[in-house]
């Protein structure tokens, strides 16, 4: 199974595809949209809009999809197999305020001198 996913560095709904992908132990391409403007450029040109995570599975495209949808999909597809095994984070969510407020305090100010 060949797998691309077009997810954001530090997003709610894209680490909940990053754990699903670990969940089910898949080898998949992360591809970073927000570092790399001809990444996004490629995911809006292939899955027809602009919100992510999008995830390219054997050529199908979910677009603006969570974690548990992908694994939904995939489930549904016989791509893989039901497991209980669990997920460190959320994965049919984004970030919570708190999250958000965690990771501009975590980032820390450019000094040019």
């Amino acid at each position: 199974m060949k797998i691309k996913a077009y997810l954001k560095p530090t997003c709610g709904w894209s680490m909940g595809v990053r754990a699903i992908m670990d969940k089910h132990q898949l080898e998949y391409e992360d591809i970073d949209i927000i570092n790399n403007a001809d990444n996004y450029a490629e995911m809006v040109a292939k899955s027809g809009q602009p919100l992510s995570p999008c995830v390219e599975i054997d050529g199908i495209m979910l677009a603006d999809v969570s974690g548990e949808e992908v694994e939904q999909y995939m489930l549904a597809n016989n791509l893989v197999e039901s497991t209980d095994k669990s997920t460190e984070v959320p994965t049919d969510r984004g970030c919570s305020d708190e999250e958000h407020e965690k990771m501009r305090s975590a980032s820390k100010p450019i000094r040019f001198f």
